[in-house]
């Protein structure tokens, strides 16, 4: 059987790849940006393939819960950082659209990255 790594252990990598794009977006590099996203993509797929570790120890749930905030707040940081270039992107692709523009920007916007235009 294959070794899995434990949900805090997931979290703890996850946690450093969030530092990671905090980073890099702060740097303006996008494509390390996106790089690091589909490292992330990856990442949170295996932890929801992870199995339930519900009955963890008091000091476990803490610190997922603490990993959790800090993935949460680098991804704050992150969106800080892309999405006035989204919406710039969103305006230069429905300047030449008369109408529906910002629906197809906007529901494009959460699937698209910097580095990837």
């Amino acid at each position: 059987m294959r070794w899995m790594p434990s949900q805090v252990e997931l979290y703890e990598q996850m946690s450093l790849l969030s530092s990671s794009m905090v980073a890099a977006v702060r740097a303006r590099d996008w494509d390390r940006l996106t790089e690091l996203e589909r490292d992330a993509s990856c990442l949170r797929d295996t932890l929801t393939a992870a199995p339930d570790d519900s009955e963890s120890l008091a000091a476990d749930l803490a610190r997922k819960h603490s990993l959790i905030q800090r993935i949460l707040d680098d991804d704050a940081e992150v969106r800080r950082h892309t999405e006035p270039w989204m919406e710039r992107i969103c305006e230069f692709l429905g300047a030449g659209r008369r109408h529906d523009a910002p629906q197809a920007c906007g529901s494009e916007a959460g699937e698209a990255s910097p580095g990837g235009a």
